[in-house]
């Protein structure tokens, strides 16, 4: 009976109504973050690998420029050319879930800088998140590597061009880019 009592008084008294709710919020909250620290925090990696090949016109137009630009580098299948300046000798990518940790600088074959890591600092990034041109390279060299990438608009960023936050367009439409890149760490 002193149950049933408990219980009108507080159905009738919103104030005590009130901080009983607060406390069983309360405690679903606690009960949430205790149980949410306890569950495995495992983040798949769902990146797949690209199939994606240069059209044969974006590889004639890439051998012209490297021709006479003087350069001589090797085709990969997938369409883009390279130079590997360096092999490095540590880790290999292993997939497209490796995190990379590299210095860059990407410019076009007019010698134009228009992205690049700052001096001294380096940039860390999952391949699967690079363009596929970086994605198909990167696993040619190891740890310490360095390789010259000249990469087709296919491989890059094709029809689309890259903006700045201002919106200013810094890689125009199927632009033709070269990558230097030495990497530092793999995992």
């Amino acid at each position: 009976m002193q149950h049933i009592t408990n219980f009108f008084a507080l159905i009738f008294n919103p104030k005590k109504l009130l901080m009983m709710m607060k406390k069983i919020f309360s405690g679903l909250v606690l009960s949430s973050l205790v149980i949410a620290g306890c569950v495995k925090n495992d983040h798949k990696c769902s990146y797949t690998d690209s199939t994606a090949t240069a059209p044969a016109s974006e590889i004639d137009s890439l051998k012209t420029i490297l021709q006479d630009s003087g350069i001589t580098a090797i085709q990969n299948p997938a369409g883009f050319f390279y130079t590997i300046n360096q092999q490095g000798s540590g880790t290999s990518v292993t997939n497209l879930c490796s995190n990379i940790t590299a210095t860059y600088k990407g410019h076009f074959f007019n010698g134009n800088i228009f992205d690049s890591t700052l001096a001294g600092q380096a940039a860390t990034f999952q391949l699967g998140q690079v363009i596929v041109g970086w994605q198909k390279s990167l696993p040619l060299i190891n740890k310490d590597g360095d390789i010259t990438l000249y990469i087709p608009p296919a491989l890059a960023y094709g029809a689309t061009p890259r903006k700045d936050n201002a919106g200013n367009v810094i890689i125009p439409a199927n632009s033709y880019l070269v990558f230097r890149v030495h990497v530092l760490d793999i995992q």
